[in-house]
C-alpha cells in the first residue's frame, strides 16, 4: 500500500516581489546618486570644459615649431615628440593658470592674486549678459540681441555719467538706472512686436543689433550727442569721477563694485525664476505656451515681461563696461563681443542663474590667462576662442560628451546580473 502522506521536499524559493514604500538598500540610494552626479547637466558641461581643454593641447601643441621639429624623426627617437608635446602644453597652460588665478612668478600673495582679480572684472559683463539671455532661454525666447541692449545701455549709462555733476552717491545710481532703462526698452521692442505681431525674436534682436550699432556710431560722430566736444575722434568723453564703480581692493586691483552687483543681481533672478509666481509663469510658457495659455496665463505679457527683464539684465552688463574703470570715454566697440559670448555662457551655464555665474567666470578665466598665455609661449590668442567653441559644440551634444565617457543616458537603470539562484528559479 502506497503512503499518500504529501511529499515534504520543500519547493524552491522565488524572489519575495519588492513592496512598495519600503526603503531601499543604501547600496542602491548610492548608485543612483551617483548615477544622477554622473548623468545630470553639470556633469555634461564640465566634461565638455575638460573635453574641449584636451583638444585645444593637442591644437597648441601642432601649431609648435619644437613639436613640428620633432615629427620629422618621430619614428627613430618617438620620446622626444612626447616630450616636446607635453612641456609646450603644460608651459601654454601653466601660463594660463597663472594669468588667471595665481601668478607664483611674482613675490607676495597680494601680487599673486592679481590675476584672479582680472578673470573676476572680466566675468562681470559676461555674467549679467549671460543671465539675460539664460532668463530669455526659460521661456522660450532666443534674445540673440544682447549686444544691442548692452550698446544702447552703455550709450545712455555714459551720457548720464558725463553730462551731470553730482555727488557720487546720486550721480553714480542715476547713471546705473539709466543703463538698465536703456537695455530693457531695447529688449522691450522685441517683446511688444513679438506679443503684438507675433513676430520673431530670432530676426527682431539681430537686426536691432545693427541699429542699436549704427546709431551709437551716429551719435559719437555728432558733436552735442554722444562725442567729445573739440574731438574729432567717435568717442564719447571721459566718464566723470562721480559716476564711476568704486574699486574693492583699492586702485591695485580692477575689480571693482560691479562684481558685488552681478553677485546681487544672480541671487536675484534665482529667486525671480525659481521661487516667484512670475518666474513659475515663465517656466510654464517656456515649457508649453499652449498649455500656460489654456491654464490662463497671458502669454503675450509674459513674453513682454522677460525681454523686459533681459534686456534690463543686458544693461547692466553694459552700465558696467562704461561706469568701470573707464575714464577715457568709450567707443562703438564699448560690447567687446560681450553680446555673442553671453550666448555661450547661458548654453554653458544651462540658462540656471548660478550656472550661468560659473559660466561666466570661467569665460572671463579664459580671458584673462589668454593673454598671459600669449605673452609668455607665443600661443594665439586666437585658442581661447578655440576652446570657448569646442565648449558650446559639446555643450550642445551631451549624447556625444556620453559616448566618448561611456556615461549612462538620464534615466537609465543599471542592467543588473542575476544571481544564481534567481537565474536556477527562472528556468
Amino acid at each position: 500500500m502506497t503512503d499518500a502522506t504529501p511529499s515534504t521536499t520543500p519547493a524552491p524559493e522565488r524572489p519575495a516581489p519588492p513592496v512598495p514604500g519600503a526603503p531601499e538598500k543604501q547600496d542602491d540610494r548610492g548608485s543612483r546618486l551617483l548615477r544622477e552626479i554622473t548623468t545630470g547637466n553639470a556633469a555634461i558641461s564640465v566634461l565638455a570644459v575638460v573635453l574641449a581643454l584636451v583638444i585645444s593641447g593637442v591644437l597648441i601643441a601642432f601649431t609648435t615649431p619644437a613639436v613640428q621639429a620633432t615629427t620629422g624623426y618621430f619614428f627613430s627617437r618617438p620620446a622626444d615628440f612626447f616630450q616636446a608635446f607635453w612641456t609646450t602644453v603644460s608651459s601654454a597652460y601653466s601660463s594660463l593658470f597663472q594669468g588667471a588665478v595665481y601668478n607664483f612668478r611674482v613675490d607676495g600673495f597680494a601680487a599673486g592674486i592679481r590675476p584672479l582679480t582680472e578673470t573676476l572684472n572680466y566675468s562681470v559683463p559676461l555674467i549679467a549678459a549671460g543671465l539675460g539671455v539664460a532668463l530669455a532661454f526659460r521661456v522660450g525666447l532666443f534674445n540673440i540681441g544682447a549686444r544691442g541692449q548692452i550698446l544702447i545701455a552703455a550709450a545712455a549709462a555714459g551720457w548720464v555719467g558725463f553730462s551731470f555733476d553730482l555727488p557720487i552717491w546720486v550721480h553714480l545710481p542715476l547713471a546705473l538706472l539709466a543703463g538698465i532703462a536703456g537695455g530693457a526698452v531695447w529688449g522691450g521692442i522685441v517683446g511688444l512686436l513679438k506679443a503684438r505681431t507675433g513676430a520673431h525674436e530670432v530676426i527682431l534682436t539681430i537686426m536691432l543689433n545693427y541699429v542699436a550699432f549704427y546709431l551709437i556710431a551716429y551719435m559719437l560722430r555728432t558733436p552735442g550727442l554722444l562725442q567729445a566736444p573739440g574731438s574729432p575722434n567717435p568717442k564719447a568723453p571721459a566718464t566723470l569721477p562721480s559716476a564711476i564703480l568704486p574699486d574693492l581692493f583699492g586702485s591695485r586691483y580692477n575689480l571693482n563694485l560691479g562684481f558685488v552687483i552681478v553677485v546681487a543681481i544672480t541671487a536675484v533672478v534665482w529667486w525671480l525664476i525659481n521661487r516667484s509666481t512670475l518666474g513659475f509663469r515663465f517656466r510654464a510658457v517656456g515649457e508649453n505656451p499652449h498649455a500656460a495659455r489654456t491654464a490662463g496665463m497671458n502669454v503675450k505679457n509674459i513674453y513682454l515681461y522677460a525681454m523686459l527683464i533681459s534686456g534690463a539684465l543686458a544693461g547692466v552688463a553694459g552700465s558696467t563696461q562704461v561706469l568701470g574703470t573707464l575714464t577715457t570715454g568709450f567707443s562703438s566697440g564699448i560690447d567687446a563681443g560681450i553680446g555673442f559670448d553671453a550666448i555661450t555662457v547661458a548654453l554653458l551655464g544651462r540658462s540656471r542663474p548660478w550656472g550661468v555665474f560659473g559660466a561666466g567666470i570661467l569665460f572671463g578665466a579664459l580671458k584673462a590667462g589668454g593673454y598671459s598665455m600669449q605673452a609668455a609661449d607665443g600661443v594665439p590668442i586666437d585658442i581661447v576662442l578655440v576652446v570657448q567653441s569646442l565648449i558650446v559644440l559639446f555643450v550642445a551634444a551631451p549624447p556625444l560628451v556620453r559616448s566618448i565617457f561611456r556615461l549612462p543616458a538620464p534615466g537609465a537603470r543599471p542592467v543588473r546580473k542575476a544571481s544564481t539562484k534567481e537565474a536556477v528559479v527562472t528556468k
